[in-house]
């Protein structure tokens, strides 16, 4: 819905902060401005220059007329003309070296003011909560840094200053039209309610065109952006012909959207150049009379007549510059709500910059819900001492990631606190805290650059020794050492090319080569075959080694040697204890070992899958 959102023509508020983002190049703006309104001024000066050969020379010399600068021109009609043609040439050159300066400054300083803006979209984005891109799809955020920020550089580029060139061409124009003729000026003034009212009709019809195709330029990236990312998925259900219709009909939308404004244009153009070449026509007609009266040049005719073609222009560059305004004010007002977004998980004021010397983890009576009272977790209490391996297991939606997210502060706890070393985590600086965790997810995520740079992640203290070390003990270096290009072998997006058993190899490199105090393993070997499974928990006794270490598993075959496990079930800690004293309560982790290992212990019984006694 954001992208219907049109926007005024003008904002003060919504300015006044567009502005910000052109303050410290303010030096280049000012000599744009300077450059401009003397380009400006030297508009005027062409039509002058020919009245003044026009009525001096090449007129019969009975109507001949004295101009101010007569002593400055030769009498001789020849040496006259020659030199009113190089000052005329001289302006031209002059008006094009300004807006060439102009042009440029402008774009430049619309490049470095977009840079920052778009230097600090992304770092708002990264100080943002977890659970906002919960909320909001990466298509949407991702227009807001490019496409919306791309509205708003054309805005400082050639719209502001362009807007008021215009502006001031105008009005130079009806100064120099004024002192000129009275009468003529009226003539070409006459028609201006008639290209007032042409501009309102093709304004609204532009805007309601542009918000059409706003709607579905969005509809076109959310599109391309799931069904790319699922293009497996959409190949091996053959789904191809019904996506590619889906997006014609979107893709329709968009067309039909741009048709219209293309005939907005169409229309709008030759309406407004008919209208001047009426006023031109009666000015012709007019003017005539009175030349052939006496009381008007030729000289002032034709300067008329260029100073027609120059004052329509302008107002058919208002109309387009219009639609930009409109645009940039609909682009800054949902950019400038994103940059309002505050994050509602943040440091303390006093913030623990220094971690405690105890690693101990307190749970104490955690309750938590992603929405209203639709609880999570409910009333969990554990303590995981220093350097212990807890396994945390049960049922799909039992709680299990929601520990980690809360230990690590991805969200807050709504009653109950967590502590580490005795201090409530919400009480430590956020870098700190997040600092001395290693995670390992179910999807591992590569990003495009190097093996070397997935592994190191920018943390420049890592060297390639240590990063060496680490594949060597998660049993991924004899893979590397086989690429031609070892550790500077290219990763494409999103790891492309590689198993998701070495992405996920990586990603236990990448946990151990930062030695992280804690290690918080989440479903790290769910989507990896038998022989990577068997090398992962080879790898595992080194990884939690001398580490406080939380391992949630659906395979219960890693955690056999965990020093204890925890039983979720239904948000509440129902079981604690070793492999084999879960085992002998036959309680709930019992029936998930019993599930997992029917054809080996059980044969072909189907296990016992009634609720479980309290114990």
């Amino acid at each position: 819905m954001e992208e219907e959102v049109v926007g005024k023509i003008y904002d003060r508020r919504l300015t006044r902060r567009l502005l910000r983002y052109l303050w410290p190049y303010r030096r280049y703006v000012f000599i744009s401005l300077i450059l401009l309104a003397i380009n400006a001024a030297l508009q005027i000066a062409g039509p002058l220059l020919m009245k003044m050969a026009i009525d001096r020379y090449l007129v019969a010399p009975d109507r001949r007329v004295q101009t101010p600068f007569d002593s400055w021109l030769a009498a001789d009609p020849w040496t006259g003309l020659a030199q009113i043609s190089l000052v005329y040439l001289i302006v031209v050159l002059g008006a094009l070296l300004l807006e060439f300066g102009q042009t440029y400054l402008m774009q430049r300083t619309g490049q470095y003011a977009m840079f920052d803006l778009r230097r600090e979209l992304m770092t708002h984005l990264q100080r943002l909560d977890v659970q906002y891109f919960d909320r909001n799809p990466v298509g949407r955020l991702v227009t807001r840094v490019t496409t919306d920020v791309d509205v708003l550089n054309e805005l400082f580029s050639s719209g502001i200053v362009t807007i008021l060139g215009d502006l001031l061409v105008i009005t130079f124009v009806i100064l120099a039209m004024f002192k000129l003729s009275i009468g003529l000026t009226l003539i070409m003034l006459a028609v201006m309610p008639f290209v007032i009212l042409i501009t309102a009709l093709f304004r609204r019809s532009v805007s309601l065109s542009y918000r059409r195709t706003r709607i579905a330029i969005a509809k076109i990236n959310a599109y391309l952006q799931e069904h790319v990312n699922g293009i497996t998925v959409l190949q091996l259900f053959n789904r191809e012909k019904k996506s590619s219709e889906e997006f014609r009909g979107i893709n329709r939308e968009h067309m039909d959207a741009f048709k219209d404004s293309i005939t907005a244009y169409g229309w709008f153009y030759p309406i407004v150049e008919w209208l001047s070449m009426l006023a031109l026509a009666a000015m012709l007609a007019w003017g005539g009379v009175q030349i052939v009266a006496g009381t008007l040049t030729v000289g002032v005719l034709i300067a008329f007549f260029q100073y027609g073609m120059r004052f329509f222009r302008p107002i058919q560059d208002l109309s387009e510059k219009y639609n930009i305004l409109q645009s940039a004010m609909a682009a800054s007002e949902r950019i400038f709500k994103l940059l309002d977004t505050q994050p509602h998980i943040t440091s303390p004021p006093n913030a623990l910059a220094a971690a405690p010397a105890s690693a101990r983890i307190e749970f104490d009576h955690v309750w938590f819900a992603y929405k209203d009272n639709d609880w999570v977790l409910q009333d969990v209490s554990f303590t995981i001492e220093e350097g212990e391996t807890i396994a945390v297991v049960g049922h799909t939606g039992a709680g299990k990631t929601t520990l980690t997210n809360l230990l690590l502060r991805f969200y807050d706890v709504q009653q109950g606190s967590i502590r580490i070393g005795g201090v409530d985590v919400r009480d430590y600086d956020l870098t700190t805290l997040r600092k001395r965790f290693g995670i390992v997810l179910q999807d591992p995520y590569l990003f495009t650059g190097t093996i070397a740079d997935n592994i190191r992640l920018g943390t420049a203290e890592i060297s390639q020794a240590v990063i060496e070390q680490a594949t060597g003990e998660v049993n991924l270096r004899d893979y590397v050492d086989g690429l031609p290009e070892r550790y500077e072998t290219p990763v494409r997006e999103r790891g492309a090319g590689f198993s998701t058993g070495q992405k996920q190899l990586m990603s236990f490199a990448r946990a151990l080569a930062h030695n992280p105090q804690f290690l918080v393993l989440d479903e790290a070997t769910s989507s990896v075959d038998t022989e990577t499974e068997i090398r992962v928990r080879e790898a595992l006794g080194r990884l939690v080694e001398g580490r406080t270490s939380i391992v949630i598993a659906h395979r219960l075959s890693t955690i056999q040697r965990a020093d204890r496990i925890f039983v979720m079930h239904k948000g509440r800690l129902r079981e604690t204890g070793t492999h084999q004293q879960l085992l002998g309560m036959r309680g709930i982790y019992w029936k998930l070992y019993q599930l997992q290992y029917k054809d080996q212990e059980i044969g072909t019984r189907k296990p016992d899958l009634s609720p479980a006694p309290n114990r």
